[in-house]
């Protein structure tokens, strides 16, 4: 079998517009060095090495001085090379981790003490089967002696159905990637009017983040910006924005730089940037000014 390919750009153009100090890039995987970090079985998808210096260089490129690794898939509930890539820079990168449901006290506690701040769980076909979420609400209260929040990455089609059990969450939930809505459908679309509707319960949280996954377009992905500059525009106080880096599973490899210079039309005016990459992020991960 062949190794697979970088799914992401070496050389991103240099972004035009300037992040604020402290910006945040709170949505980005790290995937092995497979050598140290093997990727697990049975994996949904196996992935290119995508290693923690990797991620630190383009953070220093595109001005990013801080951030929140996502455990992914690829290496399933074994969390140690997003532990690896936190410790590694302890004061500016936190994580979110995959776990079970049933995941005991002690072992919150101790990715705690790694630095995540939150559990992710996937509702998307391609990723496999999702527990059921009365199940997450269970865990849920185990995660807020942490001020833990939940992490939610589902298709368009299921916001309606999980919305009344996400309203009831003890803790803070995160709606990943706009909510994976199609941007080629409008913004009057009845699943993005789901997910505002989903925002006007004030645990809920949004990443406006995978506008390329949206998007039905090439790059710079015009059709699906304003969705995300109408969730900053209404929701100013709980929007966050992420790269997702290394952007695994696309069919174009997408320019990191013109990530960040669609930022003016997400964000166009200053304090809509200080909230979304630095306040923001700091009021849900915990960082420090």
């Amino acid at each position: 079998m062949s190794e697979p390919k970088p799914s992401y750009n070496p050389k991103p153009s240099r972004p035009k517009v300037k992040l604020p100090a402290g910006a945040c890039d709170t949505h980005f995987h790290v995937f092995g060095p497979k050598e140290k970090f093997p990727f697990a079985a049975g994996a949904a998808y196996v992935p290119a090495d995508a290693p923690k210096e990797t991620l630190f260089d383009l953070h220093r490129f595109l001005g990013v001085e801080r951030g929140v690794v996502v455990q992914s898939a690829a290496h399933g509930f074994d969390n140690a090379a997003s532990a690896d890539l936190i410790a590694a820079k302890p004061s500016a990168y936190v994580g979110v981790a995959l776990a079970p449901v049933t995941t005991p006290f002690k072992e919150i506690q101790a990715l705690d003490r790694q630095g995540f701040r939150g559990v992710r769980f996937n509702y998307v076909k391609h990723l496999g089967e999702a527990p059921p979420i009365e199940d997450v609400l269970k865990l849920a209260h185990g995660l807020e002696a942490f001020n833990w929040h939940l992490q939610i990455h589902m298709e368009s089609s299921l916001i309606a159905g999980l919305a009344p059990a996400l309203k009831r969450a003890p803790v803070r939930v995160v709606i990943d990637h706009i909510g994976r809505i199609d941007a080629s459908l409008g913004l009057n679309q009845p699943h993005f009017s789901d997910l505002v509707s989903l925002l006007k319960s004030k645990n809920i949280w949004v990443k406006v983040s995978g506008c390329e996954r949206a998007s039905r377009q090439p790059s710079p992905w015009r059709d699906a910006l304003p969705f995300a500059r109408k969730l900053v525009e209404e929701f100013p106080d709980r929007t966050l924005w992420g790269t997702d880096w290394p952007h695994p599973n696309l069919k174009e490899i997408p320019d990191d730089g013109v990530m960040v210079d669609n930022l003016a039309e997400i964000a166009p005016s200053e304090k809509q940037r200080q909230a979304l990459l630095v306040d923001n992020p700091a009021r849900l991960y915990g960082f420090k000014a």
